[in-house]
């Protein structure tokens, strides 16, 4: 039995397109000490999500830096306040559920 197109995953990006994204993005955070971190994240989830088909559809990714910035620092000073507590146990969920509300199937 064989699934018709239509009804596959997959995910096509390539190993030095991940490579060379993950390292853009270890620039961007690194030279910025942290700062850029919320441009290099959605750049890197637009290549990421651009590269993901569920289910025969094409997904895509329209969050930016900028929107993400706002939220990054008020994130960053819950965990300066909790002495780390929010950083370690919440802001990763908080950044995760970022992303799915940017991520939906491309329209054609």
């Amino acid at each position: 039995m064989s699934e018709s197109t239509e009804s596959k995953s997959y995910f096509d990006g390539g190993v030095f397109d991940n490579f060379i994204t993950s390292l853009v993005v270890s620039l961007i955070t690194t030279i910025t000490l942290g700062i850029g971190y919320p441009w290099a994240e959605a750049y890197r989830q637009k290549w990421q999500v651009k590269h993901t088909v569920i289910e025969g559809k094409r997904l895509t990714f329209d969050g930016t830096g900028g929107q993400l910035f706002g939220n990054y620092i008020k994130w960053w000073l819950l965990s300066i306040i909790t002495l780390g507590i929010y950083a370690i146990f919440f802001m990763p969920v908080r950044i995760q559920q970022w992303i799915t509300k940017h991520t939906f199937f491309e329209q054609k």
